[in-house]
């Protein structure tokens, strides 16, 4: 297939979900009203309930959805071959992703922004959300320890990384001074930072940093403290600070660098040098690469549906959302706009990478055989820089079209991959916070709820785990092999969520988020379950490795919790409820 015409369908095919679907989901489904008090106003504290204009809070929003995960996954994903993964990532973007997202900020508004654990607490039962709390915990522990060592590994990847991001950390506190303290323009203030941003990306090319070992600490460890050192002292800053700025300037970075792929996508189609080079359909998967089903479905979050989204959105996005209409372009035009990353990340590896690959010995393989060369093993096994490599040389190449020197491409992709990764370190640390400080408060645990203190929790525990088995900083890794199947199950149980709040407005809009929802209970039961035979099998083969016990253990334990939590659900919804009129206060019949 043509690849211009390949991003020009889904790139059209969201615009037009956008003003259709979306449009009917803020209108019909949850009715977005204008006059009603956004949180960020009612409870506004300067701190972390800020009403924000939309185009900000949208680049807050969605550089810390994004990630590295459309990124990673489609990279994974297309092992499949490019069209299973497109059609997952366009239509769950469109009916589920999207749904979910933009759901769990609309029900965490309605309920002062509070997380969606609480919301559960609400339209379920007291009990699941102590069990809401504990999955949300567990994958907010890993995200911050794991992202780390992502962050690290691309430091120690492309060094020239290194500077530009770091850099970033003043430009984004000057813009959040000059537009809130000094009442600078807006658009004027952007366009300084973003040129500052790219100056920085000049100078980090001219002038790698490679950390060395100190101490007894590997880089990676090292890397792990400055990170999670910053972390804190930036997730207990007001929002405006450094968080909201930080992230409108990374989502420019954004934004730029899709034009630049989108333009190398349409210069090199027209000039004949873009063939997808992946098969459609991929029969020939290699050895030790798990089944397409369930298994595409879960590693192809970010791009398509992804539970992490729902934490940002009732964690730090309900709280600056200026009013409720702003929720639809930032809930949902988000998740379609990483849709359509992933989409141009599947246009990169799938045809990108048959431009050139240079190997080692100076031999440059194109077409198939460049293809074949990275997806000739289970990519899915390989460390971080093997995954990302076919995104960074296919990118690179398509800009090579625009004029780009290859280093240029590469060092941009290298900064653009750490920023984004750096970005939901920054938010996942205060929503860890968040939650911390809500179950303390529950629980009426004394000083916990103080932002110092929950940070400093959410901080030491995840360096705990980083530092489990040794001074890599790598411990967390033991158990990533349950994110993926977590992550989707926390999708599930958000959209479960979503699903009892409409259901108790009446009428059958509920179907809306009960079909998703049922989807994504079957894709990672399927997951959970064949994890959980393969920790089983891995465990017993390895009896006296501790790590793959624990990961046996943690991996039914979350299993176990969520079928509860969803037992709970049903026994609620066939009761039925009644709807207090006035406070929206939802009461068991």
């Amino acid at each position: 297939m043509n690849t211009l015409l390949l991003m020009i369908v889904c790139g059209v095919g969201f615009i037009i979900a956008y003003h259709t679907y979306g449009r009917f989901l803020a209108r019909k489904i949850f009715k977005l009203d204008i006059t009603a008090t956004a949180p960020s106003r009612e409870l506004e504290d300067g701190v972390d309930y800020v009403p924000t204009r939309k185009g900000i809070i949208f680049g807050h929003h969605f550089t810390s959805i994004a990630g590295t995960g459309p990124i990673v996954g489609p990279a994974i994903g297309i092992i499949w071959g490019w069209l299973p993964a497109i059609l997952w990532v366009v239509l769950g973007s469109i009916f589920m992703g999207a749904v979910h997202d933009f759901g769990a900020l609309v029900v965490s508004m309605r309920n002062e922004g509070k997380s969606i654990s609480e919301a559960a607490a609400k339209y379920i039962n007291v009990r699941v959300r102590f069990i809401f709390f504990g999955i949300v915990f567990l994958s907010l522990l890993l995200v911050i320890a794991v992202f780390g060592v992502v962050i690290a590994a691309v430091f120690t990847g492309f060094p020239s990384s290194v500077i530009a991001v770091w850099l970033q950390i003043p430009i984004a506190i000057g813009l959040g001074f000059a537009v809130y303290k000094r009442g600078a323009n807006v658009l004027i203030a952007t366009a300084v930072a973003v040129a500052g941003m790219y100056l920085c990306i000049a100078i980090g090319g001219w002038l790698p940093i490679k950390l060395g070992s100190a101490f007894g600490i590997p880089s990676t460890g090292l890397w792990v403290i400055i990170l999670l050192i910053y972390a804190w002292v930036a997730s207990t800053l007001p929002v405006t600070t450094l968080l909201q700025p930080r992230d409108y300037i990374n989502a420019w970075q954004l934004f730029i660098a899709m034009a630049l792929l989108a333009g190398g996508v349409t210069v090199a189609s027209l000039s004949g040098k873009l063939p997808l080079v992946a098969p459609a359909v991929n029969t020939l998967v290699p050895p030790n690469t798990p089944p397409m089903w369930p298994f595409m479905f879960v590693i192809i979050a970010c791009g398509a549906t992804s539970g992490f989204h729902c934490l940002v959105a009732s964690g730090t996005t309900a709280k600056q959302v200026a009013k409720e209409p702003d929720s639809l372009f930032v809930g949902y035009g988000s998740m379609l706009l990483e849709g359509a990353l992933a989409v141009l990340i599947i246009i990169c590896v799938g045809a990108g990478l048959g431009m050139a690959l240079e190997l080692g010995d100076g031999t440059i393989l194109t077409g198939q055989a460049a293809w074949q060369h990275q997806y000739g093993t289970w990519i899915g096994a390989k460390g971080l820089s093997d995954k990302i490599a076919p995104v960074v040389i296919g990118a690179a190449n398509m800009m090579g079209t625009l004029g780009l020197p290859q280093i240029v491409g590469v060092t941009l992709m290298g900064v653009f991959i750490a920023s984004f990764a750096g970005t939901t370190l920054d938010t996942s640390v205060r929503i860890q916070r968040y939650v911390v400080s809500e179950l303390a408060n529950d629980l009426k645990i004394p000083y916990l709820p103080n932002r110092w203190a929950a940070t400093t929790f959410a901080v030491v525990t995840a360096a705990g785990l980083a530092f489990a088995t040794g001074a890599d900083g790598k411990g967390a890794m033991i158990l990533w092999p349950l994110f993926g199947s977590a992550n989707q199950l926390l999708a599930s149980l958000a959209l479960l969520v979503i699903t009892l709040y409409l259901k108790r407005k009446g009428g059958l809009r509920f179907l809306i988020a009960a079909v998703p929802c049922l989807a994504m209970l079957t894709i990672t039961t399927s997951a959970m379950i064949a994890n959980e035979i393969k920790f089983v099998r891995d465990a017993l083969d390895n009896p006296q490795e501790w790590a793959k016990w624990l990961l046996v253990a943690i991996a039914a334990g979350i299993f176990l919790l969520a079928a509860w939590m969803i037992i709970e659900a049903v026994i609620v919804s066939v009761k039925g409820c009644r709807t207090d009129p006035v406070e929206d206060r939802q009461v068991q019949a």
